[in-house]
């Protein structure tokens, strides 16, 4: 007679949560208070955040002294200055109109439908093109507004764009040098990518920004603004080279070795078979340079650009909202979250869709 074993019934969650939490009596002891804190910090920070706290912009910053809780009214305040900077206030909807179409040329280059050169191509190229004449003006009855006038969240969003599109086709160069078979290339351009990347950041943008000007002519200087997304790009590619070079050498050789016995030449073996398996295998390091390099934007400061953290520090430098750069900051962090948050989720939809790291 064949004996059936059935199986134990499944432990439902509650008592999943019971032999994870309250095993025994101390753990039980720990779990509670633990939940205890957290329920008196998630309370405590509600009650600052919204139930004490002001809204309502018409009482200025008076109803705020007597206010137990945040000071909103700051944000609904001061908006234009964080997001705009010094941009002539007639005039801002034009940079509200192009951090629209830098978020649109985003939003596009994330559908399937548009992964090809050609239509990326025309999307960044359209859409750099529409972002710089609403910046700028100049054309088509917008009046002119130089660079040191642009400010807030539409700076900050061009320049993390512009160091992309530049320093990311530089640094797959720059990586495809340092495999050279070339020893002279090859370590050229290898003491090249450690020199930058030996150097922090602010050093960069400080040169680029207050050095060159000294030991260049007059007519490569261009503006200080350029000069400084360059050096951003520089950075940017150095690290994103090595990226790319991992990416490489983690494709098994025999792959380039079988498009070389099919005859293929060396940019269509690099376009066609090594760099699309290598960015494969190089997106999640890829999007985490993109996610370091937005917040890096802020830096920008420190050569006397009004990007958007910038703006934040004007938003309450004034006597009557010195008191609210708790919800500046708190404001502004939110905004970063939300441009990181969504890079990073968007990673994790090309990792699944790619299936990276299984094989």
């Amino acid at each position: 007679m064949e004996m059936v074993v059935v199986a134990p019934p499944a432990s439902g969650k509650l008592e999943d949560l019971k032999r994870r939490f309250f095993a025994t009596p101390l753990q039980a002891v720990i779990s509670l208070l633990s939940l205890s804190v957290i329920v008196f910090l998630v309370w405590k920070l509600l009650n600052w955040a919204v139930f004490s706290a002001v809204f309502d912009a018409s009482g200025g910053a008076d109803a705020c002294h007597a206010a137990s809780g945040a000071c909103w009214s700051v944000i609904a305040a001061r908006w234009r200055i964080i997001f705009f900077g010094l941009y002539p206030y007639e005039e801002q909807w034009r940079s509200a109109l192009a951090c629209v179409t830098v978020v649109a040329m985003t939003v596009l280059s994330c559908i399937p439908a548009f992964w090809t050169g050609r239509r990326i191509a025309l999307v960044w190229g359209v859409g750099a093109a529409v972002f710089y004449v609403l910046m700028k003006g100049g054309l088509l009855g917008l009046s002119f507004v130089g660079e040191e006038m642009w400010g807030g969240l539409a700076l900050t969003l061009f320049i993390f764009v512009t160091t992309c599109l530049i320093g990311f086709p530089l640094a797959i160069c720059l990586a495809l040098l340092r495999r050279s078979e070339l020893p002279w290339i090859s370590r050229t351009t290898g003491l090249i990518i450690d020199g930058v990347r030996s150097l922090p950041l602010i050093s960069i943008l400080f040169t680029f920004a207050i050095v060159l000007p000294f030991v260049l002519p007059q007519w490569l200087q261009g503006d200080k603004l350029y000069r400084v997304i360059l050096g951003s790009a520089l950075f940017f590619s150095a690290y994103q080279a090595e990226i790319v070079r991992g990416g490489m050498q983690g494709v098994p050789r025999g792959q380039e070795e079988a498009a070389m016995a099919l005859g293929l030449g060396y940019w269509h073996r690099i376009s066609r078979i090594l760099l699309p398996q290598a960015m494969r295998n190089a997106l999640p390091a890829t999007i985490n340079q993109f996610v370091i390099s937005f917040k890096e934007t802020s830096l920008v400061v420190i050569v006397g650009f009004f990007e958007i953290l910038a703006s934040g520090n004007a938003a309450y430098g004034t006597g009557e909202w010195r008191f609210a750069y708790v919800e500046v900051y708190a404001f502004i962090a939110l905004i970063y979250f939300v441009f990181v948050f969504s890079l990073s989720r968007y990673g994790a939809f090309l990792e699944r869709r790619m299936s990276v790291g299984e094989r």
